[in-house]
């Protein structure tokens, strides 16, 4: 049974910083892909930031140049520190990775930005 349990989340001020995590389970984090999702009330799910089993990632370009994912194999960790925080980037974050071809999603956690 593959887990994933995000943490992290939690109220930050406009232009504050939060890293979120994901811990991983049942699967050979090392080999697989890892990323996050976010949703915001009344939107669709979007892709944030994805990284490869060798460490390449992508990002959304409402993100690029604040947000940063990274993953620490030996911990089965996927990590996204988020800078510069804006209202838009509230929403629930959710971890995502595949497995022979199965999608696993984290219940997610909730980031809210205050103004």
């Amino acid at each position: 049974q593959v887990y994933l349990v995000e943490s992290g989340g939690g109220l930050v001020q406009a232009g504050g910083s939060r890293r979120l995590s994901c811990a991983a389970s049942g699967i050979n984090f090392k080999i697989h892909p890892m990323a996050w999702y976010r949703q915001a009330p009344g939107k669709q799910r979007e892709l944030v930031a994805r990284i490869t089993s060798d460490g390449t990632t992508n990002y959304a370009d409402s993100v690029k140049g604040r947000f940063s994912i990274s993953r620490n194999n030996a911990r089965n960790t996927v990590y996204l520190q988020m800078n510069s925080l804006r209202s838009e980037d509230a929403a629930t974050y959710y971890c995502h990775t595949n497995r022979t071809g199965d999608p696993y999603w984290g219940r997610g956690t909730q980031v809210t930005v205050s103004s």
